[in-house]
């Protein structure tokens, strides 16, 4: 079955102590245009995200959406800046010879830990790899909901656009029984005018027959009629693929315009002019429906 374009997911996931959360959402677009927006400390797994991605979607303008959340402080350390502190502590202790005995006491460690810079927090060292395989896995239950959700819609799309080739083809059907009634209608027509002109004159019978086949050669849209016929069963058959068929689609809703028009320009009966009208008009609802399939 087909899918659109459009489409949205959301997954939420606790991972090795960090609060994982996803969206996808896309609409459409001529190529894959994806664009990641997450954290710059986990920028890492960009690729990786936008490789999951590729492999789910091939067509749309899709943003992808990564919020990470630590629940723990085990990815921060403590750590001493031992040259500075060895520093200060033999600064004081000079201190302590230079003052004699107007300085008394000593200084506790708490003392020296709150000197500027002796101590430092910085994140602990991280697996990316493992890091990279937590943020796919969310990734891919939220590309399963936002898979689900194109699907859902690509299937209301193939059902509206089933029904409009049904109509189509009734219109089709229509056009053929009604082309050679016109050829028949000219002879008549013709002959009529004849008489009127020559009137007590014997009217050429073989000469009518000769400009209605002529006319008929004109009007002919058996060539358009069997090739729109043709068109329609080919895109019956690309709604039931799995593969992205948009743009073939669209190609074929091109060529059944071109037929339609041919038919408008080589028939001048009201009918069929009506009927193609008709004709045009489903097709264009149909190239409106195919813009979001992928």
């Amino acid at each position: 079955m087909v899918k659109s374009m459009t489409g949205y997911g959301r997954a939420k996931q606790s991972r090795n102590g960090r609060d994982i959360t996803v969206e996808v959402r896309s609409v459409n677009n001529r190529y894959l245009d994806c664009t990641v927006k997450m954290p710059r400390s986990y920028i890492f797994a960009e690729d990786a995200i936008k490789s999951k991605v590729q492999k789910a979607a091939s067509r749309g303008k899709v943003d992808v959406f990564v919020t990470v959340e630590s629940l723990g402080a085990e990815e921060s350390v403590v750590a001493v800046n031992e040259p500075l502190a060895k520093s200060y502590v033999a600064a004081l202790a000079r201190l302590t010879q230079l003052g004699g005995g107007m300085v008394k006491g000593k200084f506790a460690v708490t003392d020296l830990a709150r000197l500027p810079d002796v101590l430092a927090v910085t994140k602990a060292d991280e697996d990316l790899e493992t890091i990279t395989a937590d943020l796919c896995a969310v990734l891919e239950e939220a590309l399963a909901a936002y898979t689900s959700m194109r699907e859902t819609e690509g299937r209301k799309l193939a059902e509206d656009i089933s029904g409009r080739l049904d109509t189509i083809e009734a219109i089709t059907a229509r056009v053929e029984v009604r082309s050679p009634q016109t050829v028949a209608e000219y002879r008549e027509k013709l002959l009529v005018r004849m008489n009127e002109v020559l009137q007590n004159t014997a009217v050429d019978e073989g000469r009518i027959l000769t400009e209605a086949a002529l006319f008929a050669d004109k009007v002919a849209v058996d060539e358009e009629t069997v090739r729109l016929r043709s068109h329609l069963a080919q895109l019956r058959g690309m709604l039931g693929s799995c593969e992205p068929v948009g743009r073939k689609l669209d190609f074929l809703i091109q060529e059944l315009n071109r037929e339609a028009n041919t038919i408008g320009s080589k028939c001048s009966d009201l009918q069929i002019a009506r009927d193609v009208v008709d004709l045009k008009a489903e097709i264009e609802k149909i190239r409106e429906q195919v813009q979001n399939i992928e």
